[in-house]
Parts: C-alpha cells; sequence; structure tokens
C-alpha cells in the first residue's frame, strides 16, 4: 500500500490517480499509524511552510513521515512536500523536517511570484527519474526553493531567475519542485519510474 499523507496541504486526489494509473494501490490517510505501515509514502503539499509543519506535528505525522526515511522506504515530496525534507524555511520562518541538508529560500524578487506554469527540467546525472541530458517540461507553482548542501543530492535543476533543485534523490527519499500530477505524459512516466524503484539496483530499468 502507498499512503498519501493528508494534512489539508495537496492535490491528493489527483496524485492518488496518477499513482493508480502507474497500477499501485494508493490511499489518502491523516492516520500516522497507516503510514507507518505503508509501502510507500508520498509527501504531498501546497501553501505556506509554517501552518503545513504545525499541521503535521499536530497530529503526529511528522514523526511518522521520519521513520518510514529512516527505515529506507520510498518516500516521495511534491513541491511543499520536497520543500518540507530540508530543515529552515525562510517563509515564516519554521523548520522542517530535517531529513535532507539545507534550507529553503524564496525565489528572487525580480521575478513574478508564485513561479506557476511549465518550465524545462535538465537531469544532471542519471536517476531513476530521468537521464543525465534529458529535459523534459513539468509543470510548477511555487515561491519558495530548496538550497542543497550536497550537490550530489541534486538530479535536475531548473531556471527562473536563478537555477534551482527542481529534483532531488538521495537514497530512498526523492522529491520534485514541481507538480507531477498535473504535468501530463510525462508526470506519469515520472511516478511509475518512482513506483518501479528499490525494486533492484539498476538505474537503467528504473528510468521513465
Amino acid at each position: 500500500m502507498i499512503a498519501i499523507v493528508d494534512y489539508g496541504a495537496g492535490n491528493l486526489r489527483s496524485i492518488k490517480r496518477a499513482i493508480e494509473a502507474g497500477g499501485a494501490r494508493a490511499e489518502i490517510t491523516a492516520d500516522p499509524a497507516r503510514v507507518r505501515g505503508a509501502q510507500r509514502v508520498v509527501l504531498p503539499g501546497v501553501g505556506a511552510a509554517g501552518a503545513a509543519m504545525e499541521r503535521l506535528s499536530e497530529s503526529g505525522m511528522d514523526g511518522a513521515v521520519k521513520e518510514v526515511a529512516e527505515s529506507g522506504r520510498p518516500l516521495l515530496g511534491i513541491c511543499l512536500g520536497m520543500q518540507l525534507l530540508f530543515d529552515h524555511q525562510e517563509e515564516g520562518p519554521t523548520r522542517g523536517l530535517n531529513l535532507l541538508g539545507g534550507e529553503v529560500r524564496a525565489l528572487p524578487p525580480e521575478r513574478k511570484v508564485p513561479h506557476m506554469g511549465w518550465n524545462r527540467v535538465e537531469f544532471r546525472s542519471p536517476s531513476p527519474l530521468g537521464s543525465a541530458g534529458d529535459g523534459p517540461y513539468f509543470y510548477f507553482v511555487h515561491s519558495y526553493y530548496a538550497h542543497v548542501e550536497r550537490p550530489s543530492d541534486i538530479a535536475a535543476v531548473t531556471s527562473y531567475g536563478l537555477s534551482f533543485p527542481s529534483v532531488i534523490v538521495r537514497d530512498n527519499i526523492w522529491g520534485t519542485q514541481f507538480h507531477p500530477e498535473k504535468s501530463g505524459e510525462g508526470g506519469l512516466a515520472l511516478i511509475r519510474a518512482w513506483l518501479r524503484s528499490g525494486e533492484d539496483d539498476s538505474v537503467d530499468q528504473a528510468r521513465p
């Protein structure tokens, strides 16, 4: 079972449909016990980081998500969900889950915010979510971006006033700054790749 974390901040039904289109069973849940028992977990999110972390903490979901990540089971953060994988969040300010090293900063003020619409995602190195040199387009809606401590965690980047990480991959913890569930066939292919990840050690067989 794949658990989609319900803390009142995400396109939950769209994500559920995308996962089911990939051939897997998904459940939207606000129960930390269900998240702890899941084979894979999706942490979605739209809105403000401070309010999101408050809801996760009050429900006990913050601890459940951390346990999943530390157990080695696949965890996918989407948009705000990816940003919450880091610690310091400039928005608020507040603190995230601190599963990855880095902080979340505001996009440059000289660009229109939020960054909304289709933009190119350039894969920098081979990963289960894409091949080096690929440049597909995905759908973004965000005002903040992750500043990552370990360059090796950055699987892909996107340009919008600056170059920011749009795909993060570190072992079982992955994140997309864009919304794959809103990104057409390319987004569905990416979700299918995530669903296959961890089944073996072959990057080639896990690519979209």
